[in-house]
């Protein structure tokens, strides 16, 4: 069976693994007639791409994205356009370095998926991970890309707004500090205090977990579907496959749990063009479906497993082992988990917008 494929009408499925020579994604389902350049798939994936700060994984890889199909131009077209069959993007790795785990072939490492994934396989491809590294996610960064495209009316920002125990202040918050600092966080003075802290936990040979807040604003009323067809669901199943994600909320989320129904509900009042909502502790999101606020989603990415401080573990031969990870890591995997988050956001409102228009004909809500 695969379990390669994400979506229902827009659907993509990745390939690859981290140390391999290259890896892609297939994206099936795109309408035709929409315009696309590889630079327009590239600027999402210089986003992600490692190496850019001292506080991500200083593996030097270009990803640069090569278009291979699905995209025509010629002189009848203002530029090159879907043509609505698959499309499938090549990113080549080019800065491997396979040798620096050759010293733990044959050991777990603690946190990672060595040992499930030799459970279920009965092999693992121990350089970097293989495919259960978050090298895969490179491939989804650009499937994003083109979703971004299928809902071009939606804008999808995301923010980091907790580094370990250290949160933002809200009250700082602007989106236009977002891609002014390393951090992706639209709380500047916060992304200095962070500088410092992620510097110690660095050199300490230590990480840090984070939280990554993703905003979908212009998302009309009315996509999603009704108990298994849940934009909510979706959403949750989307970010929960990110590597190292460990928790997902909507809205007002676990705090939910700590209010009142008189807080929790979002009041109503009627408004020119349709009623709008006086608060949003539901995330944009009711019964499902969207209500036409913006659609608020974070999520908790666990600190980076690979660490140079010593931890136990035990070999492939269930003997007690002391494990180094060596090699380029990130002190923060959060960080470059930003873009991911956007990536994500746009697949499944591009899956849900084609699923809405194929139901129901239309591309918004009923309107009144």
């Amino acid at each position: 069976m695969s379990f390669n494929t994400f979506g229902h009408l827009f659907r993509f499925t990745t390939w690859g693994e981290s140390h391999g020579p290259a890896l892609g994604v297939v994206v099936d389902g795109c309408p035709p007639g929409i315009e696309l350049t590889p630079e327009m798939i590239q600027r999402d994936l210089d986003r992600r791409k490692p190496g850019q700060s001292k506080f991500t994984t200083q593996r030097r890889e270009a990803d640069e994205v090569k278009i291979l199909s699905g995209v025509f131009e010629d002189e009848r077209t203002s530029g090159p356009k879907t043509t609505g069959t698959p499309i499938s993007l090549l990113i080549e790795n080019t800065d491997q370095r396979s040798k620096d785990y050759s010293e733990i072939r044959d050991k777990y490492r603690p946190g990672h998926a060595d040992y499930t994934y030799h459970q279920k396989y009965g092999l693992r491809d121990y350089r970097g991970g293989g495919r259960s590294s978050a090298r895969e996610t490179a491939a989804r960064v650009a499937a994003g890309a083109i979703a971004r495209r299928v809902v071009a009316g939606v804008t999808i920002k995301a923010s980091l707004v907790q580094v370990g125990p250290h949160k933002i202040d809200y009250a700082n918050f602007d989106w236009n500090q977002v891609d002014r600092n390393p951090f992706f966080c639209a709380d500047a003075k916060a992304a200095e205090l962070w500088a410092d802290y992620l510097d110690g936990i660095r050199k300490a040979g230590n990480s840090v977990g984070a939280v990554i807040e993703v905003v979908a604003e212009n998302v009309p009323p009315g996509w999603g579907a009704p108990i298994y067809g849940k934009l909510s669901a979706d959403l949750a199943s989307a970010m929960m496959s990110i590597n190292a994600v460990k928790a997902v909320e909507i809205g007002a989320g676990f705090e939910a749990a700590e209010l009142t129904g008189i807080d929790n509900a979002d009041e109503m009042r009627a408004g020119n063009d349709r009623p709008y909502f006086l608060s949003n502790q539901a995330g944009g999101i009711l019964g499902g479906i969207s209500n036409g606020d913006p659609v608020v989603v974070r999520f908790a990415v666990k600190p980076t497993s690979s660490i140079l401080t010593p931890r136990r573990t035990v070999t492939v031969e269930n003997e007690d082992a002391d494990i180094v990870t060596k090699g380029r890591h990130d002190p923060c995997v959060g960080i470059r988990a930003v873009p991911i988050g956007e990536a994500m956001m746009a697949c499944v409102l591009a899956d849900h917008f084609l699923r809405h228009r194929g139901q129901t004909g239309r591309e918004g809500p009923v309107g009144f």
